[in-house]
């Protein structure tokens, strides 16, 4: 007896989707991404609500903040300035080539539209969505959560919020740090490795870098701050399996925290050169 349509078809359906992975294959990843969005935007709605109603827990907020930034100022620190120099030695290589050694300068533009903020988001990334998806991880297999929900007590509005918004407001400030850095690096390799007049250097990095340039760069890193904080929050509160769910959940949230602060980076960039195109001189 031959099967209805209906039947082979998700039966092909069910036998393609194992043959991938497993069954839920196609909707798991689905799912997460629909509980990331959602968590995403209950965090916004909960944080601007409880700063109209001064229920914000602002000491929390403070030391999620100041761990975050003891933990990544030093490697932005030390990772800026190998970035500046590899910058200036390729830069000036290109420059020296079309005789055009002055326009090293440039290079800082590029600092701060691409690689500050990319680089707050691998180190945001790095150490603070670890951090969050292990705590948050911890507190759901330990039930912490669940009694808390018991005790009606929201987990977003008591321990997602101020991750969220600490790790926002952390990332603009790594980018700055990173651009001062890498930028300072650069101009000391132009000036006494590939002797560069010192005037030189800043008028061509002032003819390329603009105000625009700087809040576009500081509002990706804010943007790349919250996408990590809400990516490691979704996969912490959604860990299971015990210590190896919490381990599992930890690599998850970093990874793709960082490869969604690239795909975003694009668009952005996109969008940046459309409305804002850059100055030719």
């Amino acid at each position: 007896m031959t099967a209805p349509p209906t039947t082979r078809t998700t039966a092909a359906i069910g036998a393609a989707g194992q043959w991938a992975g497993g069954s839920s294959w196609p909707v798991a990843p689905l799912q997460t991404f629909g509980r990331t969005v959602r968590l995403g935007g209950r965090v916004v709605v909960l944080a601007f609500t409880d700063t109209a109603r001064l229920r914000l827990p602002f000491r929390d907020l403070v030391i999620q903040a100041w761990f975050y930034l003891s933990v990544t100022a030093l490697p932005a620190l030390l990772l800026s300035i190998p970035i500046g120099v590899i910058m200036a030695v390729q830069v000036g290589n290109i420059t020296s080539q079309l005789g055009a050694q002055s326009m090293s300068g440039a290079a800082g533009a590029g600092v701060m539209q691409q690689a500050a903020p990319l680089v707050a988001a691998l180190l945001i990334g790095g150490a603070g969505a670890s951090a969050v998806a292990s705590d948050l991880g911890a507190r759901t297999i330990r039930e912490e959560t669940d009694a808390m929900r018991t005790m009606g007590i929201d987990p977003h509005q008591r321990l997602v919020v101020p991750r969220v918004i600490a790790m926002t407001f952390v990332a603009p400030m790594l980018s700055i740090i990173i651009t001062f850095v890498t930028v300072l690096a650069s101009f000391l390799v132009a000036v006494v490795w590939q002797g560069i007049a010192v005037g030189s250097y800043w008028l061509s990095f002032g003819m390329f870098a603009t105000v625009t340039d700087i809040f576009f760069g500081c509002a990706k890193a804010a943007l790349f701050g919250f996408i990590v904080a809400v990516v490691a929050s979704e996969r912490g509160l959604n860990v299971a399996g015990g210590p190896r769910g919490v381990a599992t959940g930890v690599n998850a949230s970093v990874v793709i925290g960082v490869l969604s602060c690239m795909v975003v980076n694009v668009f952005i960039t996109q969008l940046q050169f459309m409305f804002f195109p850059p100055t030719v001189f």
